[in-house]
């Protein structure tokens, strides 16, 4: 959703410069089109958040930071009500925000929370003892 966003405000952005009435200059047009590019970049940083299982560890898109994680990292993933996303915590005390997980998608995101707490608990620390 959010690239087809984007991409409606490039394409929206770049038929307004061409349209524009006259008193605006090349400039003023360039410039319509460069915050086209800037909204969609925005979008773009939104749009690739994720979370990845694999089997060498755990990978979080959020935002501007990817972030990687051995399993035996990753203690657990919590989900409270009314958090935007999930919360993993891990040995080293640190906490971070998974938010290719939507709170918001109360169901959904209910499930795959649950998916990645039983991972850890298979993969991590919390499954060797």
């Amino acid at each position: 959703m959010a690239y087809t966003c984007a991409t409606l405000v490039v394409i929206g952005s770049v038929v307004m410069a061409v349209l524009i009435a006259e008193p605006f200059q090349v400039a003023d047009r360039i410039a319509l089109v460069l915050f086209g590019c800037a909204i969609a970049f925005v979008l773009h940083l939104l749009g690739r958040v994720r979370v990845e299982a694999r089997d060498e560890g755990l990978t979080v898109v959020n935002a501007v930071r990817v972030h990687r994680y051995s399993w035996p990292e990753v203690l657990d993933v919590t989900l409270l009500e009314g958090d935007p996303w999930p919360k993993l915590d891990f040995s080293d005390g640190r906490t971070v925000g998974a938010m290719g997980i939507q709170g918001s998608e109360k169901a959904r995101a209910a499930r795959a929370t649950a998916e990645l707490s039983a991972l850890i608990h298979e993969r991590g620390e919390a499954g060797e003892d």
